[in-house]
């Protein structure tokens, strides 16, 4: 608890947290953002779904951080007397077609996919941000040949770009994550760009720009702030389409490589036996589901929180 919430405290000690966090008039800056936080969380708390998608990519994190102590098995170990055998209490989630444990490939796996996503989602909300509202506040010129740009990525398919892109660069994890995030920053751009011709016909950004302050330190002091919880729920719900895209090219070969357990991987490698073993498919086709529904829960209920057009 920082200085500030101790004073209040001692100050009013018969009222407690509770009165401080409800306090009509803030005493501090930081009371306010407390209170601010306090308030969004109770509205997040009140959306069941969204506590529901929470609660599963917390399960999901969980296995991929402890997946070491969680797996029964060597992801590599191949037993082809094993092999294709159903789930039972040597073998949660069943073998497949090379007698390697389903339950421990899937722990890991949830690791690669989640690596893939994170990865990507640092890379285009930056990436995005930065080019959506340097086109938004700076115009003429700067705005037709950045949005001039993002018209011809907005032009294809994304997973048909990706698909290009990661032929291009090779397969691979690291230059799948590249070719995500080429396909998936120009969405972010013209979000940002939408907001921000908004913000810059604000009264607060005219009297800064008196000030003397340059275009850049608006767009990153004061544009950024603002566009950001917009564009932080644009990526949470973009999300499922990244885990969906990095899948697809793991499933097509040109992800994560065998015999990596990447989830798209083992479905491409499932997709075989699916008549007579479907557990195989269904189990890494499930894992991705239920993480691409997550993330979309929880994006519905960030922006029911923070996007000010839901107020």
């Amino acid at each position: 608890m920082t200085d500030s919430v101790s004073k209040s405290l001692r100050a009013r000690p018969h009222q407690g947290f509770r009165a401080w966090i409800s306090d009509p008039a803030p005493r501090s800056p930081w009371q306010a953002h407390v209170q601010l936080w306090w308030l969004q969380w109770r509205r997040f708390r009140a959306n069941r779904s969204a506590l529901f998608g929470l609660l599963v990519l917390l399960v999901i994190v969980a296995a991929a951080l402890f997946a070491p102590w969680l797996a029964n098995q060597d992801i590599y170990a191949q037993n082809l007397a094993q092999r294709l055998q159903p789930p039972g209490a040597d073998h949660w989630l069943g073998t497949d077609e090379l007698g390697r444990d389903i339950f421990s490939r899937l722990l890991y796996g949830a690791r690669i996919t989640l690596y893939i996503a994170a990865l990507t989602a640092i890379v285009i909300t930056p990436l995005g941000l930065l080019i959506g509202t340097a086109a938004g506040y700076l115009g003429g010129w700067v705005d037709t040949v950045l949005m001039r740009l993002v018209d011809i990525f907005l032009a294809f398919p994304s997973l048909i770009l990706a698909l290009a892109f990661v032929a291009a660069l090779g397969p691979g994890i690291e230059n799948a994550i590249i070719a995500i995030s080429l396909s998936a920053w120009p969405p972010i751009a013209r979000l940002a760009r939408a907001e921000t011709l908004a913000i810059r016909r604000m009264d607060f950004i005219a009297a800064v720009r008196l000030q003397g302050a340059s275009a850049w330190h608006i767009i990153v002091r004061h544009v950024v702030p603002i566009c950001l919880p917009s564009v932080v729920v644009r990526v949470t719900l973009n999300m499922a389409a990244i885990i969906l895209t990095a899948a697809g090219l793991g499933f097509l070969g040109l992800g994560a490589q065998a015999p990596s357990p990447e989830w798209g991987a083992m479905l491409a490698s499932g997709r075989e036996f699916m008549l007579a073993n479907g557990w195989i498919a269904a189990i890494p086709g499930l894992a991705i589901l239920f993480t691409s529904l997550a993330f979309n829960l929880l994006g519905d209920g960030l922006r029911d929180v923070m996007d000010i057009r839901h107020e």
